[in-house]
């Protein structure tokens, strides 16, 4: 088996490409080994001294580190990935999360309005933030703010917040012009 990887914007952040479907849908984030408990390749790789978090996307697993070198860390990663994905053990046990996460939170009277949002994030927004390691997730809507969720190579990269700011919040003015920002939920 042959793992790929690609650097992300995020210089804490590679991605790790095994070639084969990680998550059918969405993706999972994982902070620490108590929140992976269910998800053994996770927990495993949390396991390692410098590894900060998880997410599993469709094709890709990113890695966010800590002060650690990447020369140091890569080896034993790609080795837990290598095991995890040769054993063809699951990705998730028992009743393992699928998506979990804050509950949402809009006016009842804005469904049409989010469901817009949510349309636009999932065509033209994910798979974008999906191919530098990261995802996006809608949380909520109020007074015309929209807030939103980084994960994986998303969540604290330096590009972050003008990926939100330039493009996001562009994107959805210029479809749904009642909306007036975006902002990390």
């Amino acid at each position: 088996m042959f793992i790929q990887t690609e650097p992300t914007p995020n210089p804490a952040t590679l991605k790790f490409l095994p070639g084969q479907t990680v998550l059918a849908t969405g993706a999972l984030e994982y902070r620490s080994k108590e929140s992976a408990a269910k998800a053994p390749l996770a927990e495993a790789l949390l396991s390692i001294a410098g590894v900060e978090s998880v997410m599993f996307g469709q094709d890709f697993v990113s890695v966010t580190k800590s002060d650690v070198e990447w020369a140091h860390l890569k080896p034993a990663v790609l080795g837990i990935i290598m095991e995890h994905f040769s054993s063809r053990a699951p990705l998730l046990v028992g009743d393992g999360e699928t998506h979990g996460g804050a509950a949402e939170f809009f006016d009842p009277e804005q469904a049409e309005t989010v469901a817009k949002i949510k349309e636009l994030i999932e065509t033209r927004v994910r798979p974008a933030v999906a191919g530098d390691g990261g995802d996006i997730v809608f949380r909520g809507l109020r007074d015309g703010v929209v807030y939103l969720t980084m994960k994986g190579a998303c969540s604290g990269c330096p590009s972050s917040a003008a990926t939100l700011k330039n493009g996001i919040e562009n994107l959805l003015r210029h479809f749904l012009p009642e909306i007036r920002g975006v902002e990390q939920a």
